[in-house]
C-alpha cells in the first residue's frame, strides 16, 4: 500500500511539474478539445500543376505521386484549365486526348493511395489567371454558366465509377470579391446550378467551393447544399507573395514574422470565420498555401508553422502550392536553402519536415 501510494504521489508531482512548463498546459487543453472540422478528412498534400495553364501538357509524373505517398501525405489537387480539353475554342467540342491525360493523373493518385481533388482553375467565364480573357462572364452570362455546368457534368459522367473517397470536385478556383465582377447572389446562383447539375449525374460526389475574395471569405448562404468550402494560407501577402511577378507587391513591407501588425493572434482571428463555418457542420479544407521563393526561408518556416498549427488544431487539412516549383518542397529556386539532392531534384528538407509534423 505504501509503495503504491509513493508511486501515485510521484506521478502526480510529475504531472504538476509538466503543467508548469510554459505552453504544456495549453497543448494538453487543445488536445482535449473536439475539432471544429469533422465533415471532411484532414487531407494533407500538394497541388500538382501539370494542367494549370493553357500551355500545360498534362504530362503527370508518376514519381510525384510515389514521393508524395512516401513522404507521408494523402492528397493531391489538380488545378486544371478547361480550354486544354476543348477544340477550336468551342466550349462543347471535346479534345479527348487531353482528358485521357487527366484520367491518368486520377488513376495515379488512386494507385498511390492519394485522394485527388479536381479543380477548375479556369472554367468557362472565369479564371484568376490573366493569361486569357474569357469572352463571357460566368457570373453574369447564362451562356457561360451553361458551358460551366456542361463541363462539370462531363466530369461527373466520366468519373462516376470512382469512389468519393478517391476523388472530389472543387468547382472554380478563387472567385473574386463581391462587388466588381459579381454579387454574392451571382455567385450563389452559379454554385447552386452547378451542384444541381453534378448531382443529377453523380449524387454522392464530394463537392467543394473556394471561398470568396480569392479564398478568404466563407459562403454560409450555401451551407444547406452540404458541400465543403476551401480557404487559403496566403495571408499576410507580404510574406506569401513577396517578389511574385503576378501581384502588385510594390507597397509590401519587408517580410517578417511576426511583424507589420501580423502575429499568431491575428492569424487565429483571420481563420476564426472558417472555424465558425466548420462548427455549422460545413466541411472545411485549405486547398492552397505557402510562400513564394523570394521570402527569407526563416520567415516562411516561422509563419507557416503558426498557420499549420492553427489549421490542424481545428481539424483543417492543407495542400501546399506547389510540389515542385517556386512555392514547393522541390526545385523552388530559393537562394537561402541548403538543398538536398533527391533523385535529380533539389529537396527543401526543412520545409518538408515542417509539413510532415502535421501530416
Amino acid at each position: 500500500m505504501q509503495s503504491n501510494r509513493r508511486e501515485f504521489l510521484k506521478q502526480a508531482a510529475a504531472g504538476t511539474a509538466a503543467l508548469a512548463i510554459p505552453g504544456h498546459a495549453q497543448t494538453r487543453t487543445q488536445a482535449a478539445q473536439p475539432k471544429a472540422q469533422t465533415v471532411l478528412p484532414r487531407w494533407r498534400g500538394f497541388n500538382l500543376l501539370d494542367m494549370f495553364t493553357m500551355r500545360s501538357k498534362g504530362d503527370f509524373s508518376e514519381d510525384d505521386f510515389r514521393w508524395i505517398r512516401d513522404f507521408g501525405f494523402d492528397f493531391v489537387r489538380f488545378p486544371a484549365v478547361y480550354r486544354l480539353w476543348i477544340e477550336d475554342g468551342d466550349d462543347y467540342k471535346i479534345h479527348e486526348p487531353m482528358l485521357a491525360k487527366l484520367d491518368r493523373g486520377i488513376e495515379l493518385a488512386s494507385k498511390y493511395g492519394l485522394h485527388a481533388s479536381l479543380n477548375f482553375h479556369r472554367g468557362p467565364g472565369y479564371s484568376v489567371n490573366r493569361e486569357f480573357r474569357e469572352p463571357h462572364s460566368l457570373w453574369k452570362d447564362q451562356s457561360a454558366l451553361d458551358a460551366f455546368c456542361f463541363h462539370w457534368q462531363l466530369m461527373a459522367k466520366r468519373y462516376k465509377g470512382i469512389s468519393k473517397d478517391k476523388l472530389s470536385f472543387d468547382l472554380i478556383n478563387e472567385p473574386p470579391s463581391p462587388g466588381g465582377q459579381m454579387s454574392r447572389a451571382d455567385h450563389e446562383r452559379v454554385v447552386r446550378a452547378t451542384v444541381r447539375g453534378i448531382r443529377e449525374v453523380n449524387p454522392d460526389r464530394t463537392i467543394l467551393i473556394d471561398g470568396l475574395s480569392w479564398g478568404r471569405e466563407t459562403v454560409p448562404e450555401v451551407a444547406d447544399l452540404q458541400i465543403g468550402q476551401s480557404t487559403r494560407a496566403y495571408d499576410p501577402m507580404f510574406i506569401s507573395h513577396s517578389g511574385a511577378s503576378w501581384v502588385n507587391h510594390s507597397n509590401y513591407p519587408d517580410p517578417a514574422w511576426p511583424g507589420h501588425g501580423w502575429d499568431r493572434k491575428r492569424l487565429e482571428q483571420h481563420y476564426q470565420k472558417w472555424v465558425d463555418l466548420a462548427k455549422m457542420g460545413v466541411g472545411v479544407h485549405c486547398g492552397e498555401g505557402g510562400s513564394y521563393k523570394r521570402t527569407p526561408h526563416s520567415v516562411v518556416l516561422a509563419w507557416f508553422r503558426d498557420a499549420l498549427e492553427i489549421l490542424t488544431e481545428h481539424g483543417i487539412g492543407l495542400a501546399l502550392w506547389n510540389f515542385r516549383g517556386s512555392f514547393g518542397i522541390m526545385d523552388s529556386g530559393r537562394k537561402d536553402v541548403d538543398y538536398e539532392d533527391f533523385h535529380g531534384h533539389k529537396l527543401d528538407r526543412k520545409l518538408l519536415s515542417l509539413l510532415q509534423e502535421f501530416a
